[in-house]
């Protein structure tokens, strides 16, 4: 019985003694090196945009000027293209709605419907399904059909 305590007792002393100093040593190691590896940045992650940053969103789109560029040139600058944000974030639908159209002087014609979140995530309306697209697989579908 007293080799059994004996032994437990040295276990103790020999390992626990050393390893729980080096153990204090070592979490400040790791907390530095942890702490080094990963900053982040809280205000990037929250901030949201206007009403303006979401038409500059849309209106700088490269396919956008370009259509805008096309239809200003094959109509030989009669019709323009313009843009409007025609609906703001709501609880039920939390986007702004981004029209770009045909500004003609007895019409306009729509070309493109976008949303914006936001956080700036734009979405292209495709007509055909009748659904938002992400803007990537809108601009590969615009590939496609050159």
């Amino acid at each position: 019985m007293q080799r059994i305590i004996w032994y437990s007792l040295m276990s103790v002393l020999l390992v626990g003694a050393p390893g729980q100093a080096m153990w204090g040593a070592s979490l400040d190691n790791t907390y530095t090196s942890h702490k080094q590896a990963h900053p982040i940045n809280v205000a990037q992650a929250t901030r949201e945009i206007d009403e303006e940053a979401a038409f500059n969103l849309v209106w700088n789109l490269p396919q956008v000027q370009r259509k805008a560029r096309t239809i200003q040139r094959l109509s030989r600058g009669a019709i323009k293209v313009a843009a409007i944000v025609d609906g703001l974030p709501t609880p039920d639908d939390p986007y702004y709605k981004v029209r770009v159209y045909e500004d003609q002087p007895e019409h306009n014609s729509t070309i493109y419907w976008f949303r914006v979140s936001k956080t700036g995530v734009i979405e292209a309306l495709d007509v055909m399904e009748n659904k938002y697209v992400s803007l990537k697989e809108w601009q590969e579908q615009i590939r496609r059909r050159r």
